[in-house]
């Protein structure tokens, strides 16, 4: 049995095209922009936080949610739900009780969006990352893929979706903040391009630095998030993840794919000709047999 010319040169271009995206994701740089746009972002200042909820109200209002009932409760971890987007939790730290803001942290390189097989989880231009129900196919590669469990599945809807904070994607594209940044009172909250997010919370760090721990919270983590946050304490005090490096999750696959040997990838496209081949193959056979015949 042997394998005809078209479809041999047919499984060197699938495999050929597997090799290039492998090399193009290894080639692709960490980056706070994308198609020439920088992203914006959010900045919360938990020393600000008088953890009024406004920013949970908000987000139910403008998404037609259930409003919150429960009040944050000292060292009581409540976590986003396929209900709430935005939660606010208070601890008990080495400089008395503080509380913290819990949504979507937009990362600068997405693994829900990476792990996305339709693009249905989508990093966009401005920064938001999105999720898209028209392009989902409901693997839950999203929900597995997140660093900080933030995308939730209405696993009890008959019409089941993905829920997470959008950044307000929808008002942004309208020039306006987002719902929960346009309600805070003390302004813990503010919106704006990353870069500058950035240079405000170092002027906050640099003119007071008795009152805050020396950090940005998503400057770096996992490659840099769109949700920035400075506080007085060190983050682990406030329930946020420590141990997730600097290197965007995404990355480790690209490093992955560029480090595969050719044969592992064209294996697999090789014995798809072969079938294909093998098929075709017994297609002719039986219909020569029913010429005969």
């Amino acid at each position: 049995m042997s394998l005809d010319r078209r479809s041999f040169l047919k499984t060197l271009g699938i495999a050929g095209a597997t090799l290039t995206v492998g090399k193009s994701f290894a080639s692709s740089p960490e980056t706070r922009m994308k198609n020439g746009t920088e992203f914006n972002g959010i900045l919360y200042d938990s020393t600000l936080c008088e953890g009024c909820q406004g920013c949970e109200f908000a987000c139910a209002e403008q998404y037609g949610l259930p409003f919150p009932t429960e009040a944050p409760v000292p060292d009581v971890i409540k976590k986003t739900t396929d209900t709430q987007r935005v939660m606010i939790n208070q601890f008990n730290t080495s400089k008395g009780a503080q509380y913290i803001r819990s949504s979507c942290n937009h990362c600068n390189e997405p693994a829900c969006a990476s792990a996305c097989l339709t693009k249905a989880m989508y990093k966009t231009a401005e920064g938001p990352v999105i999720w898209r129900e028209d392009k989902c196919m409901g693997c839950r590669s999203c929900m597995i893929s997140c660093p900080f469990d933030m995308p939730k599945f209405e696993f009890n809807s008959p019409n089941p979706k993905i829920q997470k904070c959008r950044m307000c994607y929808e008002l942004m594209q309208d020039g306006q903040k987002p719902a929960c940044v346009d309600v805070c009172p003390p302004e813990a909250l503010l919106f704006g391009k990353r870069r500058d997010l950035i240079e405000l919370a170092r002027t906050r760090i640099y003119a007071e630095p008795e009152k805050y721990n020396h950090a940005i919270y998503g400057e770096h983590e996992v490659g840099g998030t769109g949700l920035l946050i400075i506080g007085s304490v060190p983050f682990e005090e406030l329930g946020l993840r420590k141990d997730l490096g600097t290197t965007s999750y995404p990355e480790y696959n690209k490093t992955f794919l560029y480090s595969v040997p050719a044969v592992l990838i064209l294996w697999p496209a090789f014995l798809l000709g072969l079938n294909n081949s093998f098929l075709e193959r017994k297609k002719r056979i039986k219909q020569e047999k029913e010429d005969k015949s």
